[in-house]
């Protein structure tokens, strides 16, 4: 546990000289936040946050037009620097300061009102010193509050440099590997459907089968991106959040290697996407599935959109978690909706390029309502 005399006195003159891109810092009821590293990561755009730089934002933490959630606030904490004091102050000793502030604090929690604490690496659930994947297993019931805490740092899940490695990827790997093939199939599928043999029903009859023209892959096409976004919707939701029982070690490990470790730590570059690798069995299983299923040029047409739905979900998802959209657009309306599903609402908002799907599930994530003296 750190000692008071680690705590930092920041006087009101010195706020107020980073208030730029280059340094920004906020004050939220006398602590100081140097927030530089999260501007452009804010869903509300990093304009928002500049407009207030140098200020108290206590207010705006708690709305209109958005109340930040626990887990945003003690997120929030590891961008704490210091506790701010007067200009025309008399010189405190540290602490002094630190009383005051603990006193401050005690008159917060009669009063019903809550901040949360920064998240300790040092004394949390697991040693961050090793590879996490092995260890989450063991938190038992401790385990589904835990990965719902995130933290601004990497995660290393493996041992191994190599396979470690196989598990992180930049967002341009997954476009410059899948569009291609994306292209290509789109050219077959339309030369294979220009031939005239591709037909529907002929498992059932030969004399009332509907031929498939070559015309007709666009709409196919269209039909696999909507049917992707469906896909998407349905992993996301009972496979990526599923809940494992706290006996489970392999459930438990398998959920934090699918998308826990996404949501322990939902800023980290490197595993924003999926990697080729892993994601090529499941395109694979994909590909045989609609193969079985489907006439070759049917499936195939209808794969290719899938596929190229595939490749604008990760795109968004990336974007969502460090794009800027500019305010009004549909992907600043996904990036705060997405937000919140990170945050605040884990079990509800599991449509990431679309909420289409969130509708008919009954899991839209609710607009949040403000009294009047808002």
């Amino acid at each position: 546990m750190s000692s008071p005399v680690s705590v930092r006195c920041i006087l009101e003159s010195e706020v107020s000289q980073h208030r730029s891109k280059e340094s920004c810092w906020v004050l939220v009821s006398g602590r100081v936040y140097d927030v530089t590293g999260f501007l452009r990561r804010h869903p509300g755009g990093e304009a928002l946050i500049l407009r207030q730089a140098g200020s108290d934002v206590s207010r705006e933490m708690e709305g209109p037009p958005h109340r930040h959630s626990e887990n945003a606030r003690r997120w929030m904490e590891q961008y704490y620097i210091g506790d701010l004091i007067k200009d025309t102050a008399e010189p405190q000793t540290v602490r002094e300061r630190r009383k005051a502030t603990e006193s401050e604090q005690t008159k917060e929690d009669q009063t019903g009102a809550s901040r949360c604490s920064s998240v300790n690496t040092e004394t949390d659930l697991v040693n961050w010193t090793k590879p996490l994947l092995w260890q989450v297993g063991h938190l038992g019931e401790k385990y589904d509050e835990w990965v719902h805490q995130p933290v601004d740092r990497p995660i290393r899940l493996f041992h191994s440099n190599f396979i470690e490695a196989c598990s992180k990827t930049s967002w341009y790997m997954v476009p410059a590997v899948w569009l291609p093939m994306v292209l290509y199939l789109s050219w077959y599928c339309f030369t294979l459907l220009a031939q005239g043999d591709t037909r529907l029903f002929t498992t059932f009859t030969s004399e009332y089968t509907i031929l498939v023209h070559k015309y007709s892959f666009p709409f196919l096409f269209l039909l696999g991106m909507f049917i992707w976004s469906l896909v998407e919707y349905l992993i996301h939701r009972f496979l990526f959040h599923m809940r494992p029982p706290a006996s489970n070690y392999y459930l438990i490990t398998l959920h934090f290697l699918l998308h826990g470790q996404h949501h322990k730590s939902p800023f980290d570059g490197s595993r924003l996407v999926f990697p080729p690798i892993p994601a090529s069995f499941v395109i694979g299983g994909f590909y045989i599935l609609v193969r079985v299923l489907m006439p070759l040029g049917l499936g195939l047409s209808v794969f290719v959109g899938g596929l190229c739905g595939y490749v604008v979900y990760d795109m968004i998802h990336y974007y969502l978690h460090y794009g800027c959209p500019k305010k009004g657009s549909y992907l600043y309306g996904l990036k705060a909706y997405h937000v919140k599903h990170h945050f605040e609402h884990q079990r509800l908002g599991f449509g990431i390029t679309t909420r289409f799907w969130d509708h008919p599930f009954n899991s839209l994530i609710p607009e949040e309502t403000f009294g009047k003296d808002h």
